[in-house]
């Protein structure tokens, strides 16, 4: 998957957040969840937008921890939402296996881009 492929693939997880945090229930538990989980599935399509334009491989190495490090954030509040039952589990499956997929491509792609040496001029 190209960068471009993956910035869109992260957007559009964040917008499926925004639809699973619609339908929680209106408890105090629910509302903590959702701005957490808002804010780290927003920060990872954002964070990782930034790190495609690092100036170096170096830079996009350590800029890409960032996204890496919110979409398993993410995945933390959506299988606390599954397992507090508080959406149908049902519906919950995708949307946890989208962010597990994700968090690999991003663990994957880091990997990748640390282990290509560096070209020296």
């Amino acid at each position: 998957m190209n960068s471009s492929g993956l910035q869109l693939r992260l957007k559009e997880f964040a917008y499926c957040v925004v639809n699973v945090c619609e339908q929680l229930p209106q408890k105090k538990v629910a509302a903590v969840i959702e701005h957490r989980v808002l804010r780290s599935s927003f920060s990872d399509a954002a964070n990782y937008r930034t790190s495609s334009k690092a100036i170096s491989r170096k830079a996009f190495v350590v800029k890409l921890s960032i996204p890496f490090e919110e979409i398993d954030e993410s995945l933390f509040w959506l299988e606390a939402i599954n397992e507090l039952q508080l959406h149908p589990a049902k519906k919950m499956t995708s949307i946890i296996q989208e962010t597990t997929d994700l968090a690999s491509i991003l663990a994957s792609s880091r990997k990748t881009a640390k282990a290509k040496p560096t070209i020296k001029s």
